[in-house]
């Protein structure tokens, strides 16, 4: 189990304290300081040393900051996220014909998430973050909220000759 997942598990499901499982992490398991943590994370250091310290606790998108901060050391800079998730029906996915793409010196992977329902799309999008996506593409519906829910960046498909192929096809069959 990764130091990322001791975390987690230990506050929900073993009801420790976020200040006593966080300083066990940072320091012990990660073996860095806090000040390093917070120049990794861009959480300001007091903000750290009052969770640590249990005088604040966090809001999700900061603890959500935090955990991927953590996973984010425990894979190194070697292992640095290198695909790009898409996300989207499998008929989308169908006309994807690359699974690879470079833009300037960096290089990606594409890898895709099939799904049929936004329950599903939701939980491909944490799943993808979790894998070490660097960013992710979903549907226009889908991207508000899942940019409200991960920490890397999100791009909107833009669908255009195929929203007017679909038009078509759909007067063709009120026609006949």
């Amino acid at each position: 189990m990764s130091i990322a997942d001791t975390v987690v598990s230990e506050i929900f499901r073993h009801g420790r304290e976020l200040s006593e499982v966080l300083n066990d992490a940072i320091r012990h398991g990660l073996g860095i300081s806090v000040g390093e943590f917070s120049d990794k994370s861009g959480i300001p250091v007091s903000t750290l040393y009052k969770i640590l310290a249990g005088e604040r606790d966090p809001n999700l998108r900061t603890f959500r900051k935090i955990i991927a901060t953590i996973r984010e050391i425990e894979l190194g800079s070697g292992d640095r996220r290198r695909f790009i998730a898409v996300i989207c029906s499998r008929g989308c996915l169908d006309v994807l014909d690359r699974r690879k793409i470079s833009i300037g010196e960096e290089s990606f992977d594409i890898r895709e998430y099939a799904v049929t329902t936004m329950e599903e799309a939701i939980i491909a999008a944490i799943h993808a973050e979790n894998e070490g996506a660097s960013a992710l593409v979903c549907a226009p519906i889908l991207s508000p909220t899942v940019e409200k829910i991960v920490n890397i960046p999100v791009a909107t498909i833009r669908p255009k000759t195929s929203v007017i192929r679909a038009v078509e096809l759909a007067a063709k069959k009120i026609s006949y």
